[in-house]
């Protein structure tokens, strides 16, 4: 029997913490995973990048520990090793913290929060950057987790943690990020109240273009007077009270665009099917298999996938049974249309798979609207 688990989306009448409910248990998603941040060119860019801001702005050198919780394989903290400076990842899936250590960085394999916290304070591991990029939506136990980056935190210490934002994946209806990995959706007013109740302030926030608008934020302790908080923080949760984050039915509103969007595209496909057209996709993404399942589309529509990980090939989409393949099948086959899953690189994508104009074939991006791109 295949698993199908619901995927309901709740809201907070109280914080306004948009969750689902635990359905599916983390050691059961995370301790064989098939996600490997390597193979993204624009991630691994993404991170070099953050590593000279980081050093810059806060002035990290080889006395400096950096702390980096659900590392993956390493596409981060190998930008700190090449400076110098110490690092140590924090990563529960074992076959990817395999990666990590296959490329000399220190990696312990464990699931975070206080325990792990004090295990490692207790040693006399303590963070002057603690990092999270993309980790605090997979948190089932959110006040656990920030907790334990207050304990492993050095007293003058900061932490940063990129999350996609509410605000973005409402406005531009992304309900595809909505999946069983992501246990919450943070708006910044959510995640300011999380953080000063574990005693952590945020002094700094950032909106970024990765995954469709994330936002970057900056702790520190509550008592360390040396990082003032910026306005942009005040401003931003002013922007999102205003658009709405503070009222139920702003949340409740989301429904009818996320069926909008499921007839838009089911109309795209169905023409392009009855036009004889071929259609293929690319990416094996999570956000994917929830377009793809809450749509219903399967090998009738789309006839195969492909990935660049050799980890996702030769296996298949779940609920779909949609085949995945290496990239190299599209020449191949020679589809009409490739359907961009993984739309948050879809720039990425589209010069890699240029090849496909040779034959006159074109890329769909379904998020937020349906569009073609030639």
């Amino acid at each position: 029997m295949e698993p199908f688990y619901p995927l309901h989306v709740y809201v907070c009448d109280c914080c306004f913490l948009v969750q689902l409910e635990e359905v599916v248990s983390p050691k059961d998603i995370f301790s064989d995973y098939s996600y490997f941040s390597s193979y993204s060119d624009t991630w691994l860019e993404h991170a070099r990048t953050y590593t000279d801001v980081m050093v810059k702005r806060f002035g990290l050198d080889e006395q400096s520990q950096v702390v980096e919780m659900a590392s993956n394989d390493g596409y981060l903290l190998q930008y700190f090793v090449a400076r110098g400076i110490p690092v140590l990842g924090i990563e529960p899936a074992e076959n990817v913290a395999e990666a990590a250590l296959k490329k000399g960085i220190p990696t312990i394999v464990k699931f975070f929060g206080e325990e792990t916290a004090r295990e490692l304070a207790d040693k006399g591991i303590k963070a002057d950057l603690l990092v999270g990029n993309n980790v605090l939506a997979h948190v089932p136990k959110l006040n656990d987790f920030v907790s334990g980056m207050r304990i492993l935190l050095k007293p003058q210490g900061v932490i940063t943690l990129e999350f996609p934002h509410l605000m973005r994946l409402m406005a531009g209806n992304q309900f595809d990020t909505i999946y069983h990995e992501h246990f919450s959706y943070f708006s910044l007013i959510t995640v300011e109240k999380v953080f000063t109740k574990q005693g952590l302030t945020l002094f700094d926030v950032e909106e970024l273009s990765t995954h469709g608008g994330s936002l970057r934020i900056y702790a520190r302790h509550a008592e360390d007077a040396s990082k003032p908080i910026h306005q942009k923080v005040t401003e931003m949760m002013a922007r999102e009270e205003a658009a709405g984050f503070t009222r139920l039915e702003h949340y409740l509103s989301f429904a009818e665009k996320v069926k909008e969007t499921k007839r838009k595209l089911l109309t795209f496909l169905i023409a392009a099917k009855e036009g004889g057209k071929s259609i293929v996709g690319y990416g094996a993404a999570a956000k994917g298999n929830t377009l793809l399942n809450y749509c219903g589309l399967r090998t009738d529509f789309i006839e195969y996938t492909v990935d660049r990980s050799p980890h996702k090939q030769g296996h298949f989409l779940p609920g779909t049974h949609i085949p995945i393949y290496h990239p190299d099948k599209i020449k191949e086959t020679k589809p009409d249309y490739l359907l961009i899953l993984p739309w948050n690189l879809k720039d990425e994508i589209m010069s890699q798979m240029s090849g496909i104009r040779t034959w006159g074939g074109q890329f769909v991006v379904p998020i937020p609207e349906v569009t073609v791109h030639a």
